[in-house]
């Protein structure tokens, strides 16, 4: 199966080499941001974009099988001209853009720093003024740091000056290496393995942290940071899908990464890590992996899956389904999720289920076919024209959960869905905002937007309650609504999601599966509640093709 990540990541490489501008006599000569150098419609260039330049560099040093790019100068060509236009592009202090001007943000300076530092070895470049860029990146990050809690960012952080340290010797480096090390281990849940991202587990971004330490210990070559790593991996293990699906929207900014590079490098210490990447490799045939495929993310997991190839651990182990054959109900109470399998997931009835309380009871439902139900909670209009929702973190909700007899219940809040778009007038005010205060503080600019776009939700006056009940072959959904609440129309949504994370609302077979509305005047009335119960298995109608 080793082949199916070069088959996966080749096709890609012509269009990055879209994206690039290609004219060594252009000012933008290196930029891969085509939006910039060549559509003109932004008055910046994403730093994020030119981490290209390490998929562009993985093709052109390795012979992959059916890898037409090996060894096409051309090709080493551009990637080092990307690199060379991060100099350019850059603040005067190192940092870069990514969404607006002045933002200096640290998820594209450390993305950008990461490929760039490694293509910058893989090529073999001397480069004093690329190296000046490089440490003026590594001294920005020890004397800054970035709001929020990205276990990610800061496990990349970590990755990325260790790249530095192994280019320059500069001892500096490697102190931040292992203090962003240690940051990001700080952040880590010691029972349950997970690593905080903003506002709890996010499945999708642990295999990204997993990735970034990953990587950080093969390079210093120790297994200082493999226990974590290992309790990581068991984490994990729960959020593969029997379709070889992964992550969604439970997990605490909706997202459904999968890294397999991180997992193929911790396959020779565990089980487990090679049990997931081989039911992810399974999946890929059948096309249930994630498609995240916009000019500024598809490189993400591109050079990843080229990584992977490189590191393929050749002794697999038993298929993920040899773990699962006893039925088993999981509760980590921590993340506040609960997984549950039947053990007959590889033949008819199998239900496998995960379900997040702290967002309101959001669940996915599949077996080895593929998903048969989504359910990321409620979403309503009221009358006065207000969309309210039950399913963000809220940590005061009230929750109770009886894994042995497969019960949980969650009670919370319904919260105002904002939606907050540009218009002209607007983005004159932004930009006047980052032009003025913004470019002397991009932590408050960030603070704000973060309050406004992912952290903030306003509550209604409005309760809900959801019970779930996992049968033999089913899965009960009640939902619980005020009487008296006015709403205008009601649904259960498949993938609706209410705050701003880049990486989510991404392509997955999930996403298909049916929306349920129902009239809300129709609902039975149980004292103060309007009850909607309904049901999820192989055959509901939920799925793609029920």
């Amino acid at each position: 199966m080793r082949n199916r990540y070069a088959e996966l990541a080749l096709p890609y490489i012509p269009r990055l080499l879209q994206l690039v501008d290609r004219n060594p006599y252009s000012p933008t000569y290196g930029c891969f941001d085509r939006s910039y150098w060549h559509y003109r419609t932004m008055d910046f260039p994403c730093g994020m974009s030119q981490e290209f330049v390490l998929p562009l560099a993985l093709a052109y040093a390795n012979p992959y099988p059916g890898n037409v790019f090996h060894n096409v100068a051309r090709v080493r060509e551009l990637a080092e001209a990307g690199i060379r236009y991060m100099i350019p592009s850059s603040h005067a202090n190192g940092t870069c853009d990514d969404y607006f001007p002045f933002e200096r943000a640290m998820g594209a300076l450390v993305f950008s720093l990461y490929a760039a530092s490694e293509a910058y070895q893989i090529l073999g470049m001397r480069d004093e003024q690329v190296v000046d860029l490089f440490l003026k990146r590594i001294k920005h990050l020890a004397a800054e740091n970035e709001t929020g809690q990205l276990s990610n960012h800061q496990a990349l952080a970590a990755l990325s000056a260790y790249n530095v340290y192994l280019i320059t010797g500069d001892d500096r480096c490697r102190r931040l290496a292992e203090d962003r090390v240690a940051l990001t281990l700080s952040w880590q849940n010691a029972e349950e393995g997970w690593f905080q991202e903003y506002e709890g587990a996010d499945p999708g971004y642990h295999t990204c942290t997993i990735d970034f330490l990953a990587k950080l210990q093969q390079k210093r070559g120790d297994t200082a940071l493999l226990k974590p790593l290992l309790k990581a991996v068991d984490f994990a293990w729960h959020f593969m899908h029997p379709d070889g699906s992964y992550g969604g929207e439970y997990g605490s900014r909706n997202t459904y990464h999968f890294y397999p590079h991180g997992f193929e490098l911790l396959a020779p210490h565990s089980e487990k890590a090679g049990q997931i990447v081989d039911a992810f490799l399974r999946g890929t045939a059948r096309d249930k992996r994630y498609h995240n495929d916009d000019d500024r993310m598809t490189a993400h997991y591109v050079y990843n899956f080229l990584q992977a190839w490189q590191d393929y651990h050749e002794h697999r182990p038993p298929p993920i389904a040899a773990g699962r054959s006893t039925p088993q109900t999981i509760w980590l109470p921590a993340a506040k999720m609960a997984v549950s399998w039947n053990g007959r997931e590889e033949n008819s009835g199998g239900r496998y289920v995960v379900a997040n309380l702290s967002k309101g009871g959001v669940l996915k439902v599949f077996d080895a076919a593929g998903p048969i139900a989504s359910d990321t909670g409620l979403i309503g209009e009221l009358t006065d024209g207000r969309v309210v929702v039950s399913h963000l973190v809220q940590h005061d909700s009230t929750i109770t959960a009886d894994p042995a007899r497969n019960e949980f219940s969650v009670t919370g809040w319904f919260c105002r869905r904002r939606r907050n778009l540009p218009t002209p007038f607007k983005f004159v005010i932004f930009r006047l905002l980052l032009l003025t205060i913004g470019r002397f503080n991009a932590n408050l600019t960030r603070h704000l937007l973060q309050k406004i776009l992912i952290t903030g939700k306003p509550k209604t006056q409005f309760r809900f309650k959801r019970t779930l009940r996992l049968e033999s072959d089913r899965v009960i959904v009640t939902d619980f609504v005020p009487r008296d609440m006015p709403l205008k129309r009601l649904s259960a949504g498949a993938d609706a999601t209410s705050i701003y994370v880049a990486n989510s609302n991404v392509y997955q077979e999930s996403v298909l599966c049916r929306w349920r509305h129902v009239d809300p005047a129709t609902l039975p009335v149980d004292g103060p509640w309007r009850v909607w119960r309904r049901a999820y298995y192989r055959g509901s109608g939920d799925a793609l093709k029920d």
